[in-house]
């Protein structure tokens, strides 16, 4: 799949040095969780600011293909303190949006941020594992593609109840139950 790249990441790719960066979205029902792969908060594009989580936060490789193929990623956030994994167990996760973002920052020192990013990830939270140690744990997150729902079964049924949750209100298939049985004698004078 081809992507259009912005011109002020392009403008810095051909930097003497470059200063990358990883911004996630893990957009929770109740609490979205933003964060970054450097330090302090930041904020991105004027308009979410992004907790720094530094080397805690790992994300594996980002892969597309030729063909069309859901490919998924990992995201592993260690360092946490056991006392707050009672949020990660209570929270609703599966199937909650998540966005990987890649940008740039001027320089390490100052972490004022290129105006733009570039989303390079979009997919759905699937599974996690916890690895519980006596002070910290780490949180593994496999993260699915978009294109997963490709593979998913439409369980579509042509019923009163499945088109009112679709459109409200809309009575088309109020009588077809009715007319199950319905003997009806077409043309002719019977």
């Amino acid at each position: 799949m081809t992507r259009t790249i912005i011109s002020t990441i392009l403008s810095k790719l051909d930097d003497a040095e470059v200063y990358p960066f990883y911004a996630i979205d893990l957009l929770f029902d109740s609490n979205p969780v933003y964060a970054w792969t450097g330090h302090g908060d930041v904020t991105l594009n004027g308009i979410q600011t992004y907790t720094g989580v530094g080397e805690l936060l790992q994300i594996s490789d980002v892969q597309e293909s030729q063909d069309i193929s859901a490919k998924g990623l990992t995201l592993k956030l260690s360092g946490i303190p056991s006392d707050l994994l009672s949020y990660a167990l209570n929270t609703a996760y599966q199937g909650r949006l998540c966005n990987v973002y890649l940008g740039f920052m001027e320089s390490w020192e100052s972490p004022s941020t290129s105006r733009n990013t570039m989303l390079i990830f979009t997919g759905y939270m699937d599974q996690m594992t916890i690895d519980e140690g006596p002070e910290t744990s780490t949180i593994t997150t496999s993260v699915e593609s978009r294109l997963i729902d490709l593979e998913r079964p439409r369980t579509r049924r042509y019923t009163t109840e499945n088109q009112k949750q679709r459109h409200s209100g809309d009575l088309a298939f109020d009588f077809v139950e009715s007319l199950q049985n319905l003997r009806l004698q077409w043309g002719g004078s019977g």
